[in-house]
């Protein structure tokens, strides 16, 4: 019995974008990390089981009685917080749709090497938490203060360096009513591998700026470089910077793929007749005011329902008269302003924002 062809050494040297087979070392990442399958788009809310998950390095597991959050830095009044210090406070919940921002990498030619997505990081949860700016304002932040950087308890190696995971927000950014810090997730305390016991929360930008395991916030008075910031998360064309840095969800649309899966393949097997098409769309840039399902080419609008929040993705469905053959069915939706989903993604160097029409081949006896 033959083996799975497996990449070893200089191949897998992360960034270097190669069109060989996936390498161990992506296998190994996509072990410990998983996507949301895509039937799980029927639920509204996604259960913590079936939420997208990316953790940089290792989770840390937390004492919710020891754990202390600091808010220093440039700041006349220096906060230390518990985690009941923070729930006393005033309670948000509210729907909120994450993604990662490398989701879709592993359909890329040539692939960039990092986590391998396909089409499912992301997941929609409601989140309860208290917000961030009113603790900045009982800090005081200085004058001269210009980001805020938020640095989590996971600890590894990247680009070379070792370093806690750590990003930043200038001070505008960070004050926006909806960040917040979380502590519960669909009701219940935060997963450890969702950022227990506390989480920051950026509704509307990519998961990365979601920093789990929250231990520090800083008030800094210059800009953030660490690697996270600076390096990371970046459209870049080639291997050298400093290129555009990635924030707010490009717009997206994805389907419940119809019928039944071939196992291996994951190719659709649809009954002729009527068959109803259902997925989601969101985006960071704006409202969601369009989603077109295409049938081989030709695209047809979808009824979208009412939205699910400010930050979560909202719900749409298309009946579809099922005709025996082969067929390729496609999804895409536009924003409030003007953002369309593209037929073929644009190539970035990271594999960043890949928000290309879904695809979906199915067969109909």
């Amino acid at each position: 019995m033959s083996t799975p062809h497996i990449e070893r050494g200089v191949a897998a040297t992360p960034g270097q974008p190669t069109q060989d087979a996936l390498t161990q070392e992506e296998l190994q990442l996509a072990g410990r990390n998983h996507s949301m399958p895509l039937e799980a788009l029927q639920e509204d809310i996604t259960p913590a089981g079936l939420h997208y998950l990316l953790v940089h390095f290792d989770v840390p597991f937390l004492s919710a009685e020891s754990w202390r959050l600091r808010l220093g830095g440039a700041v006349s009044n220096p906060l230390e917080l518990s985690l009941e210090d923070l729930k006393a406070r005033p309670a948000v919940t509210m729907p909120v749709t994450l993604e990662c921002a490398g989701n879709g990498r592993a359909l890329l030619q040539p692939r960039p090497l990092s986590q391998p997505w396909t089409l499912g990081a992301v997941g929609t949860a409601e989140w309860t938490g208290t917000p961030l700016a009113p603790l900045l304002e009982e800090a005081g932040l200085a004058s001269d203060a210009v980001e805020l950087v938020f640095t989590g308890a996971d600890r590894g190696i990247q680009g070379g360096a070792e370093e806690q995971y750590a990003r930043s927000l200038t001070v505008a950014e960070a004050r926006h009513p909806e960040v917040m810090l979380v502590y519960a997730m669909n009701g219940q305390p935060l997963p450890p591998q969702h950022g227990f016991p506390v989480r920051l929360l950026v509704p509307g930008w990519y998961g990365m700026a979601s920093v789990k395991w929250l231990t520090s916030i800083e008030a800094v008075t210059s800009r953030f470089m660490g690697y996270q910031q600076a390096v990371a998360y970046h459209y870049l064309q080639g291997p050298d910077g400093p290129g555009l840095p990635v924030s707010h969800i490009r717009v997206r649309s994805l389907m419940v793929p119809p019928g039944i899966p071939d196992f291996f393949t994951r190719r659709r097997v649809v009954d002729a007749g009527p068959v109803m098409i259902r997925g989601k769309a969101w985006s960071g840039h704006g409202d969601i005011e369009r989603v077109e399902v295409g049938i081989d080419g030709e695209w047809m609008p979808a009824h979208l329902d009412d939205p699910l929040g400010d930050f979560a993705w909202r719900s749409w469905s298309m009946v579809w008269v099922a005709r025996p053959g082969e067929h390729v069915l496609r999804c895409r939706a536009m924003d409030s302003s003007g953002a369309l989903q593209p037929r073929e993604q644009v190539w970035n160097y990271q594999g960043m924002g890949n928000n290309m029409a879904q695809r979906v081949e199915v067969t109909v006896r």
